[in-house]
């Protein structure tokens, strides 16, 4: 059966049912049906819940199935006693309807409803659109109705978004023949990487959200002097637009896990992780909060210790590194024309991914790790034997699970693990400090640590970019976070393996002042995407009835 057959197929309990035996009140849920809720309770930021981060080697184009882990592991933690709960990033509709396809799991490893969770879910997106949007126009209606801020229309820094894979967005032209109106030049991002979605996902309550949107820089005036959103008096209306969104939402696991579900920046050309909110609801009211950041763990791992974890005060007690057969086949050379002993020749070789994430996230940032390789139906023993004995070479533990035919009893050794680990004291820190760095210094930190290069080269209109922010803020003080491939530690997404020796070049430096970072631009990282050649979107379809098909 396909994901959408298997999760209709099964009988999920009203959310309010789920919540009731979790301890969450009924009088703190916003029904949205009967299986979605929306939830207002303050998180206890003092609860000692086991924080579990799962993250995983550089993938493939497809995925090496985080999410599926990450749900197939809660379910598991579950049945064998111990509370758990779930912290995701909600679904974007650009790779739902681009080629990676949803992010509620698979198989019997899901988060439902599967379909409304893809799709429009609460309308948090949507919120963050306009609330983004407003901002752009009240920008120009400034410039239209006399500039009194003197804002330079070449100057605007801040941009448009559209939660769709649209490149024909990445270059524009607004207020063309519109008589009055200053014409300019115009990109927009897509809502994942949009300064907003950002905000959302770090702000602890609305005072905090309104503060930070009154931080972003818009623009610059014909003589230099930076523009806030405060300088527009925007920021009331924008929370106005987001009072309902910041509120975490709350579904199931096919195995009635609660998991709370909000904010979806992604982790390529954003910092990866899901709300500070919802990651504090979940501890709130579970002994294990399994969470998980996107990607590979060089850039959703990093982000989530250097960023999330600092700006929130958390600290992880595990990391779940997963790890497929052919992930690590694709990082040997292999292809679809290899013989078996080819392919077994490209594991070995591809090995060498696996090995720099285990050495990162046990000696960067000294936490525990435990190997979940994620078992294909073609997987031979032999394959999985060589996983195996490389992760437990290196000191880390390497555990089988089949969570997409059996769900959480297919995760069930990897929970034990998961619980003798995190029970273990461990010294957690960052890649890098905050304080008495320079950005640079900060940039090559990552760089050199984390993805094996042996240095940055900050093009000029990065360092141009760089000197002008220094006038706006102490930049220096800020932690950073660095779009580049997914594919790749490197920003060359053909450079697979583990390159060493290779040098990150970084073309710009965005200030992003009210998330409270800086966002490199490494290689040639667009911050909106396009559709493939055959994008998911036109295999979808839907009867007379509303049945859908095609969505994964």
């Amino acid at each position: 059966m396909t994901d959408i057959e298997i999760a209709r197929n099964c009988k999920l309990k009203p959310i309010a049912q789920i919540a009731e035996q979790w301890g969450i009140p009924a009088a703190e849920l916003e029904l949205y049906g009967s299986y979605k809720a929306k939830v207002s309770t303050r998180p206890d930021m003092s609860a000692r819940s086991k924080l579990v981060l799962v993250t995983a080697i550089n993938p493939t184009s497809a995925g090496e199935g985080k999410t599926t882990v990450s749900i197939g592991l809660a379910d598991a933690l579950n049945l064998v006693g111990a509370k758990a709960c779930l912290a995701l990033r909600e679904p974007s509709l650009g790779p739902v309807f681009g080629i990676k396809g949803g992010a509620t799991g698979g198989g019997y490893s899901q988060i439902a409803p599967m379909e409304d969770i893809n799709l429009h879910f609460t309308g948090d997106f949507h919120a963050i659109t306009a609330a983004n949007n407003l901002l752009c126009a009240l920008v120009d209606n400034s410039i239209f109705q006399g500039n009194p801020l003197g804002i330079d229309p070449d100057r605007i820094v801040f941009n448009r978004t559209l939660d769709v894979n649209d490149r024909a967005l990445r270059g524009v032209r607004v207020n063309s023949g519109v008589k009055g109106a200053t014409e300019h030049a115009e990109h927009f991002n897509i809502t994942a990487a949009c300064e907003i979605m950002a905000i959302l996902s770090l702000a602890t309550d609305l005072d905090d959200l309104k503060a930070r949107l009154g931080r972003i820089l818009v623009a610059y005036t014909t003589d230099g002097k930076p523009i806030f959103a405060a300088d527009l008096h925007a920021q009331d209306a924008m929370t106005i637009l987001l009072k309902d969104a910041i509120k975490p939402n709350l579904v199931q696991t096919l195995g009635g896990t609660p998991a709370f579900v909000h904010c979806g920046p992604f982790a390529n050309i954003a910092h990866g992780c899901n709300s500070v909110l919802a990651t504090r609801l979940a501890m709130t009211y579970a002994d294990y909060t399994v969470t998980e950041a996107g990607f590979g763990a060089d850039l959703g791992a990093e982000k989530f210790f250097d960023v999330k974890c600092r700006t929130a005060g958390l600290h992880p007690d595990c990391v779940v590194l997963v790890a497929t057969v052919r992930a690590l086949k694709l990082h040997g050379g292999a292809d679809k024309t290899n013989s078996k002993e080819e392919d077994l020749f490209a594991l070995r070789k591809g090995l060498r991914n696996l090995n720099r994430h285990i050495l990162n996230l046990r000696n960067v940032y000294r936490l525990p790790v435990v190997v979940a390789v994620n078992r294909f139906t073609d997987d031979t023993d032999v394959e999985i034997g060589v996983v195996r004995r490389a992760a437990m070479r290196l000191g880390a533990s390497a555990v089988v699970c089949n969570v997409w035919g059996e769900g959480g009893k297919g995760a069930v050794r990897l929970a034990h693990k998961v619980i003798e680990l995190c029970n273990q004291p461990n010294d957690f820190s960052f890649a890098y400090p905050l304080k008495g760095v320079s950005v640079e210094d900060k940039l090559r930190a990552i760089a050199t640590k984390i993805y094996g290069a042996k240095d940055v080269e900050i093009s000029p209109q990065a360092q141009d970019s760089l000197n002008r922010l220094a006038s706006v803020a102490p930049v220096d003080d800020l932690p950073v976070v660095i779009a580049k491939t997914q594919y790749s530690f490197s920003d060359d997404p053909t450079l697979l393996g583990a390159p060493s020796n290779h040098v990150l070049h970084i073309r710009d430096i965005e200030y992003r002042g009210g998330a409270g970072f800086l966002v490199a631009l490494a290689g040639n990282m667009l911050l909106m995407p396009g559709l493939s050649k055959t994008p998911n979107a036109v295999n979808m379809t839907i009867d007379s009835d509303g049945k859908i098909d095609g969505l994964y």
